[in-house]
């Protein structure tokens, strides 16, 4: 059992190896284009919902109703990006119950990623709503001396996000792996439905904690020094 989907090479593209986290990833953006796609290729008013355009709409309102709880105001912004992190994951996990598949979450690079896009989304939303200067003026508050540990802070946030999605999704499977050799038939049901409830929380925390870090980068000082205890 490889312990990274990083080691175990699928094929070659043009001379460029291809692992099995790209592998994987691939195969989970594919499901989702194609899903909305089909689901939204006739999305008129005249046109009356069915049901999995039901399900994507619940699905949708539901993001957007966590989102506007978090960050007042407008919020279209927060639900393209955080709510594009919580279906990758999601999906990524559910695709568990398909014999052969590997969620791309389970391989350090791909969380790694994640973290590091949550990172690169924080200034730029935050210039975006603040400008430059005002973005940058954050962090120099409340003092200029907290300018090395606010810094430091916003590294951790992408290392810690990194760490916990990884360790949860990574750890569910190296120990279903064991239980499988121990007992093959009932453990292995159990620690797949496990998985999948783990997967769905960590999508769940990481949209989540990816919408306050923002928020708190797009919200204008006043809020902040009110938010401030």
């Amino acid at each position: 059992m490889n312990l990274s989907l990083d080691q175990s090479i699928i094929f070659d593209l043009w001379g460029v190896p291809i692992n099995a986290t790209i592998f994987y990833t691939w195969i989970v953006m594919i499901l989702l284009t194609v899903a909305s796609i089909l689901i939204t290729r006739n999305l008129r008013p005249d046109v009356p919902p069915n049901r999995w355009r039901t399900a994507l709409e619940v699905i949708v309102q539901g993001i957007q109703g966590q989102i506007e709880e978090i960050a007042p105001g407008p919020s279209r912004h927060l639900l393209y990006y955080a709510g594009t992190l919580f279906l990758f994951v999601a999906v990524s996990n559910l695709l568990l119950v398909v014999p052969g598949f590997e969620p791309p979450t389970s391989s350090l690079s791909t969380t790694t990623a994640l973290a590091f896009s949550v990172l690169i989304a924080v200034p730029l939303f935050g210039i975006n709503s603040r400008g430059l200067g005002g973005y940058l003026k954050t962090y120099l508050e409340p003092s200029f001396i907290m300018l090395p540990f606010n810094i430091i802070s916003e590294f951790s946030r992408g290392i810690s996000l990194a760490i916990r999605l990884y360790g949860n999704i990574m750890s569910g499977a190296v120990i279903a792996a064991i239980l499988l050799t121990v007992a093959p038939f009932f453990f292995p049901v159990v620690m797949d439905v496990l998985g999948l409830l783990t997967g769905m929380i960590q999508a769940y925390i990481l949209a989540i904690l990816a919408t306050v870090y923002i928020s708190s980068a797009t919200a204008p000082p006043s809020d902040v020094q009110k938010e401030a205890p």
